[in-house]
């Protein structure tokens, strides 16, 4: 994960002083002043970036060092079980169709049909989420 966490930091640094070097330049090369869309845009993408870094950092501490992490980690060292992947799920195909009704609905502004979205969408993550989820009753 610290891998991770350094391309991130990497992205966010990058987008952070992209952001200051537009700004900058917007504001002596036009009469306009400092063009805010793209100023805001380069921020926010540093500031995500930022807070993806800061979240993969936060995971790494808190797990064994991966063979991704070590210098001289060899190939066989990441054989093994990765974890457990579902076989055959039709839940992954509820999620995006429930998706995109919303983001439909949303595009043409059906107040009716994004209440219908955001019931469906929530009904197919609790789908997918509970999909392996058994009760014992005693």
């Amino acid at each position: 994960m610290k891998v991770e966490a350094r391309v991130f930091d990497i992205v966010a640094i990058f987008g952070l002083v992209v952001a200051v070097v537009y700004g900058v330049l917007t504001a002596q090369m036009t009469d306009d002043g400092i063009e805010p869309i793209g100023t805001i845009a380069l921020l926010l993408s540093g500031g995500l970036a930022l807070l993806v870094g800061s979240y993969f950092r936060f995971v790494a501490r808190r797990i064994e060092p991966r063979p991704e992490d070590h210098e001289d980690a060899e190939i066989s060292d990441g054989a093994g079980e990765m974890g457990f992947f579902s076989p055959g799920s039709y839940w992954p195909i509820g999620v995006a169709a429930a998706a995109a009704l919303l983001s439909i609905a949303l595009a043409f502004w059906q107040p009716w049909l994004i209440i219908v979205g955001i019931v469906v969408v929530i009904m197919s993550v609790a789908g997918l989420v509970f999909e392996y989820h058994t009760s014992r009753s005693h």
